[in-house]
């Protein structure tokens, strides 16, 4: 059986069992259309009227160049906004603006509580974000319903002042705490730099003449001391010769007095003339050798000199004895060599000598200690160079974080002064808050069309049923259809006058309805448009 249903082809639509249904349960259809629409349509004239204000505010950018003075807020207008939005929309804030308009009063017998009126007051409020074409807020709309055009234009300017006012606190606020943030980061950097400061001072205090600027000075110094070790060498073992000179002169006057006090005296003058033959003869092996400039050939020519001088001074002082003795004079009388002008000469050359031996000595001495000293620095430099190189690293380090947060505490109060002039991002009313001449709700002409739908489904759900309990025959079609036998003919139907009156008037009054209906929800339709 189920095998011969699915076999069986799909009837067509039949218009005329549909046509027949209409004709036959039109009033069914009508009755609930009407008291449908009606009950819709009706209900919008007994809803409360709410009056929708609204204002559009625009988000200026700052009216100074990014370039020049750039921003130190948050730069996402959206999280600000909600930011902002929740200030506003803050039990404390709401119930301030209910309590100075007198909103949401309540009835008598059920007054509302403070946390009834915030959130009665959050539900109508409305706030629309617009964009323009790559996603970037450009403005937004606030939006406030109530029961009075006049309390909704109020309650938005509060709404909109509000917005203005909290976007303009917390941006100056942001601002002024970005730049306290960075004034305190500065003021550490300044302290971690002055630290870095005194250590790199403290390193060179204490190792003064180690550092590596100080290298050259050093070598230079050390290399004018060590010239001036040698000068000094030099001329301690030039006067060291002229001691040793100086000494046997001294000495040489000694034998000369010695052997003037003995008949032998003259015998004296052979010892200077053997000194002199020595120093001519080394002079003349200098003389082969070096120039006349040389040093050591002056040297040798100025005590031939001398010596040639005492050989003078020794024979005249001989033959000044010798006359004296030929006169008569006692020999004891005789004056003594060693108490001439010349031995005094000698003998205070020779105290000269040994000063300034003894000074050349102490200055070799000090020289010896200061070219160690210097030598100890130049030794000691590499450490103390990469020591100072840390400290300097670190130094540089702190010197880079500050000048960095230097630069940004500078833009940064500039920055705020900009917000504090209120040159920053702003709010401005681009349509002041409207006050509205018509309710937002309800919407009649749209109620009236929703009742119109609500009816037609009342209507076909309640002719549908109908139709379901119906179990007469209407037409030959179900007849053929119920009966298995083959209809040789049919009797036609024999109506009377009064069938026929019967059908007129129910067809009069199908149509009379009809147009009721139809007439009763154009003028409500009429109705609602003019007065929404």
């Amino acid at each position: 059986m189920s095998e011969e249903f699915q076999l069986q082809e799909a009837e067509p639509i039949d218009l005329s069992r549909y046509v027949d249904v209409i004709r036959r349960r039109h009033v069914q259809f009508l009755i609930p259309l009407f008291l449908g629409w009606l009950l819709v349509w009706g209900s919008s004239w007994f809803l409360e009227a709410r009056y929708l204000s609204s204002t559009l505010i625009l988000v200026e950018e700052p009216t100074m160049p990014k370039n020049y003075v750039e921003p130190n807020v948050n730069d996402d207008l959206q999280s600000r906004l909600q930011s902002i939005s929740q200030q506003i929309l803050s039990r404390t804030r709401l119930l301030l603006i209910i309590d100075k308009l007198n909103l949401y009063a309540g009835k008598k017998n059920h007054p509302l509580t403070s946390d009834d009126k915030v959130d009665l007051m959050r539900k109508d409020i409305g706030i629309d974000l617009v964009r323009d074409r790559s996603e970037a807020i450009t403005a937004f709309r606030i939006n406030y319903t109530a029961p009075s055009p006049n309390i909704a234009q109020k309650v938005t300017s509060e709404l909109t002042s509000l917005f203005i006012d909290e976007n303009l606190k917390v941006r100056e606020q942001q601002s002024e705490d970005t730049t306290q943030f960075i004034q305190s980061q500065l003021e550490e950097a300044r302290k971690s730099l002055a630290s870095q400061e005194a250590k790199i001072r403290d390193f060179q205090a204490a190792h003064e003449g180690e550092l590596p600027t100080q290298q050259t000075t050093n070598l230079q110094i050390l290399s004018g001391l060590q010239a001036q070790y040698q000068n000094e060498q030099q001329a301690l073992n030039t006067a060291k010769q002229q001691r040793i000179y100086f000494q046997t002169q001294l000495d040489q006057y000694h034998a000369l007095q010695g052997n003037s006090s003995t008949p032998e005296g003259p015998s004296g003058l052979p010892a200077i003339d053997q000194q002199l033959e020595k120093m001519r003869a080394q002079l003349t092996e200098l003389s082969s050798h070096y120039t006349d400039s040389y040093p050591d050939v002056l040297q040798l020519k100025s005590q031939i000199a001398k010596t040639e001088k005492i050989r003078s001074n020794f024979i005249a002082e001989l033959k000044r004895n010798a006359g004296k003795q030929d006169s008569g004079a006692p020999a004891h009388e005789v004056v003594d060599p060693t108490q001439s002008a010349q031995l005094m000469q000698l003998q205070g050359q020779l105290h000269s000598i040994q000063l300034e031996i003894a000074s050349r000595e102490h200055a070799i001495s000090d020289l010896s200690g200061r070219i160690g000293e210097y030598q100890k620095r130049l030794t000691q430099e590499p450490a103390s160079e990469q020591q100072l190189a840390d400290l300097t690293r670190g130094y540089e380090q702190s010197k880079s974080n500050y000048d960095e947060l230097l630069k940004k505490e500078s833009s940064s109060r500039m920055a705020t002064s900009m917000e504090q002039l209120q040159q920053g991002e702003r709010f401005t009313i681009l349509d002041p808050p409207s006050l509205p001449l018509k309710p937002a709700f309800p919407n009649r002409l749209k109620m009236c069309a929703m009742g119109f739908a609500v009816g037609t489904i009342l209507g076909a759900l309640l002719v549908g049923i109908l139709e379901f309990l119906d179990d007469r025959l209407h037409s030959d079609k179900q007849i053929k259809k119920l009966l298995r036998a083959e209809v040789i003919s049919e009797v036609p139907e024999i109506l009377t006058v009064k069938d026929k009156n019967r059908d007129a008037r129910r067809i009069v009054i199908g149509w009379a309805a009809a147009a009721l209906v139809l007439i009763c929800i154009l003028a409500g339709s009429a109705f609602s448009y003019l007065h929404s």
